[in-house]
């Protein structure tokens, strides 16, 4: 029964949905396990773009079935936007289930994360402001709606009614925001509930029944280890846990049943928001990685913060997930520079260290230790598919790359479509 999980090694945009979409083709069925529509994942299929937040990314490969997990937290106006999109472009589509245990993004969760992080100033944590935070809280604390209470509307009315009390008493009496009106809500989500009442199904049951017949499932993670609501730099990380582990708690699998771990990073570093970013360069060097890969976000358009890969990072995503191997996107992009950096480890205070600082601030006062590698500006790498047709700098790189975090590549990526691949 084998289990293929795939997690950002980084803070998330690695460009995991390239990956998913090229492990589609050997998996019968794709499932999302965490996250919202604060993820983001571009799929290049067939020459067009395709820009997703909530689906899976294998909803391209039409003989496949998709998976929404009860880990996931939905807003319907955005997944039923998105199979609309899909639907326009007559993409040909896989089959795709929501899981009744998955819980709803309410209008209050939007409202509240935009008030929240505004009333924050100057410490704000980069929030995309879509509800995902507060969508978490109240599941936490058993206040939530789920998905099958919007299939049942005698019952999702009366979830409206005895929680909308309390959210606008917050948005109104703590963040002097407007209240909002329950009547609009319960006729909005009820049809929505409409449309979406074809696509909910126990889809715990299954990924179950996929496992006992020897079928290849395929775990789809959004954010990165670094996002982590445990293991990421706190309080800069989303609300879910987006590592491997995370895939037994927001997909009902047992850790025994994961045969596969991979992790996908870029060639360098980004990081959207605010945090530490002990390798970032806040110079022509970043900008220059900026404009080369096309570094701005899926889900909101931001310019993302760049720097030089931090091994030392890696090899400690390594250890949070248990990674079997790795997959790299962007060696195309880094190599557009004359010379480039790798971070091998950390100095705190004029000694190396050997763990990722929990503190933020012994985090932002480490300096990071490099080793130095040619580029190789002059060639294209984009139309090659084997490792020993690459340039013996991009070849040195990567190897010393896998020396560094103890992990093998299994993929890299030499440009954004899914044939610009090398498989080692």
């Amino acid at each position: 029964m084998p289990a293929t999980v795939v997690i950002g090694a980084q803070w998330g945009d690695e460009g995991k949905g390239k990956y998913i979409d090229i492990l589609a083709n050997d998996a019968d069925l794709i499932v999302r396990f965490s996250g919202g529509n604060n993820a983001g994942h571009t799929i290049v299929h067939q020459g067009e773009k395709y820009a997703l937040h909530l689906i899976p990314s294998g909803i391209l490969r039409e003989n496949k079935t998709c998976l929404i997990a009860n880990g996931v937290v939905i807003d319907p106006k955005v997944i039923l936007g998105e199979l609309d999109g899909l639907m326009r472009r007559n993409a040909r589509l896989a089959t795709l289930y929501i899981c009744p245990r998955a819980h709803l993004i309410m209008p209050w969760h939007r409202e509240l994360d935009a008030l929240q992080e505004a009333s924050r100033g100057e410490h704000g944590l980069g929030t995309t402001k879509r509800g995902i935070g507060p969508a978490y809280s109240d599941k936490a604390e058993r206040s939530g709606i789920r998905i099958g209470d919007l299939m049942e509307p005698d019952r999702f009315a009366e979830l409206v009614r005895r929680n909308l009390p309390i959210k606008n008493a917050i948005i109104e009496k703590v963040y002097g925001g407007k209240p909002l009106d329950a009547d609009a809500i319960i006729e909005e989500y009820l049809e929505y509930g409409k449309r979406l009442k074809p696509y909910v199904r126990d889809v715990n049951s299954l990924i179950h029944q996929a496992l006992e017949q020897g079928k290849h499932v395929l775990f789809e993670g959004a954010q990165a280890t670094f996002l982590d609501l445990d293991f990421g730099t706190y309080p800069f990380v989303t609300s879910s846990n987006p590592i491997a582990g995370g895939v037994c708690t927001g997909a009902g699998v047992g850790p025994r049943m994961i045969t596969e771990v991979l992790g996908v990073m870029k060639a360098y570093t980004t990081r959207v928001g605010a945090g530490p970013f002990v390798t970032e360069q806040k110079n022509e060097i970043g900008d220059r990685i900026r404009e080369y890969g096309h570094e701005y976000g899926t889900t909101t358009g931001r310019p993302r913060r760049c720097g030089w890969l931090d091994a030392f990072m890696i090899r400690h995503a390594v250890r949070i997930n248990g990674f079997t191997g790795l997959c790299m996107n962007h060696l195309d992009t880094i190599g557009k520079l004359d010379y480039i950096r790798l971070c091998t480890g950390y100095r705190l205070n004029g000694t190396l260290i050997d763990y990722y600082p929990s503190s933020l601030r012994e985090l932002s006062e480490c300096e990071p230790v490099y080793e130095e590698f040619s580029g190789w500006p002059s060639v294209d790498i984009s139309g090659v598919r084997s490792f020993n047709a690459l340039p013996e700098p991009a070849r040195r790189y990567v190897r010393r790359i896998e020396e560094l975090v103890g992990v093998p590549f299994k993929y890299i990526g030499v440009g954004p479509d899914r044939e610009q691949t090398i498989a080692l």
